[in-house]
């Protein structure tokens, strides 16, 4: 060191890395947890949740499609992205995300296009225009499905189902086991970080559909299905309380252990994250949605009003795991390597890594979603008549 100018107490300027990091493993869970749902129809029979199975599946399509933006607008250097697969590491992290990604986006495309193979063959020949010759490609060829065929597919589709969870759960626990790695870091280096950020990505991705589902009833101003969106609830609710659960025992068992680490973990959470951490993540963002959503489970509950409780339930939980991430990322950078002191966070508007970027980010996979939708009808062909929300005929 050259003279005291060059030293900057506590050994940090500022944190590595900034919201697209915060906002990589934030989609890449919504992406999962929408599989999850889709599976749940296809591989276990969730007759209840056929209204959302579609929606749930193109939803994660196009989640994961821009899964990978964050991480090239946080690069210096994003054309070098293409290395991680030209000339992989055994030993790389990174160059395994680069697999499981590529071999994860593989899977959904092909059920994607299994699963809308009628809508598919029937669009290339009956409709005109751009569309119509989107449809005659992706058809490759074919004018008319069998049933025999369709019964193939239909084995197809559970079968990549099957294979989709592990393959989900893999996809987002890895990101969790990157942070875990990291033994410098006591927050992040625990057993359970892969674990919770999977959870998490389940209810983020259950909550999101919930969203959408209501969203898209609104806007064709049709009632929602009673059983899908108490079946809907009632998952979210379970996984809520379980994702609350391991973020709790993770933390106890950090403060039973009382290590050098955990007073600069303390005074973390007590000064620079009060307001994100217990407030937004705890209080806002999980009692508030643990103690609402039974009440939307109801079946006796009006209809309305049980939509606008699983819905605000819904952009709570959205908001829960976007502070968690946040809390994460952001708060396990800001004690210094030295754990003498803290660091500040500067959030900018500008720039790759500013909030203009970063709603950029978030606003991306729903203009994918709105195009996707277009070529792929949410809306079942047939939906059977169930019970209306409100227990009314």
């Amino acid at each position: 060191m050259r003279g005291t100018e060059s030293f900057v107490y506590p050994n940090d300027i500022e944190p590595a890395w900034g919201l697209m990091i915060v906002l990589y493993p934030y989609i890449t869970g919504l992406v999962a947890g929408a599989f999850v749902v889709s599976a749940l129809y296809h591989v276990l029979g969730r007759e209840e949740l056929r209204p959302v199975s579609r929606m749930a599946l193109v939803t994660s399509l196009s989640f994961c499609s821009v899964a990978t933006v964050p991480l090239l607008l946080h690069l210096h250097q994003p054309q070098r992205c293409f290395q991680v697969m030209i000339t992989p590491s055994p030993t790389s992290a990174i160059a395994g995300f680069g697999l499981i990604y590529s071999a994860y986006m593989l899977l959904l495309v092909v059920e994607v296009w299994l699963v809308f193979r009628p809508t598919i063959v029937a669009g290339a020949v009956s409709r005109d225009g751009l569309v119509g010759r989107i449809y005659r490609v992706l058809a490759l060829g074919s004018r008319e499905i069998s049933p025999g065929a369709m019964a193939v597919d239909a084995r197809w589709i559970s079968w990549l189902s099957i294979a989709g969870i592990p393959a989900a759960c893999v996809l987002h626990g890895y990101v969790g086991f990157l942070f875990g790695a990291v033994k410098a870091n006591p927050w992040w280096s625990t057993a359970l970080m892969p674990v919770i950020f999977l959870v998490s990505a389940i209810v983020s991705g259950i909550a999101l559909l919930v969203v959408l589902y209501l969203w898209l009833n609104c806007w064709r101003r049709t009632r929602p299905d009673g059983d899908c969106l108490r079946s809907l609830a009632r998952y979210l609710w379970l996984f809520l309380v379980l994702a609350v659960s391991l973020e709790l025992l993770e933390m106890g068992q950090l403060a039973y252990e009382a290590s050098g680490e955990w007073e600069v973990l303390r005074s973390l959470l007590v000064e620079r994250l009060a307001v994100s951490y217990w407030l937004v993540q705890l209080l806002i963002g999980s009692i508030v949605p643990l103690v609402l959503l039974p009440i939307a489970m109801h079946p006796r509950l009006p209809g309305p009003l049980a939509s606008c409780i699983a819905g605000l339930c819904s952009l709570l939980v959205l908001v829960q795991v976007l502070a968690m991430r946040w809390n994460v990322v952001i708060g396990g950078q800001l004690f210094s390597k030295s754990f003498q002191g803290f660091i500040d966070f500067p959030l900018r508007w500008g720039g790759r890594e500013g909030l203009v970027a970063a709603g950029f980010v978030l606003l991306l996979p729903l203009v994918v979603l709105r195009f996707a939708g277009k070529l792929f009808p949410f809306v079942p062909d047939a939906t059977p008549t169930r019970e209306p929300l409100d227990g009314t005929t």
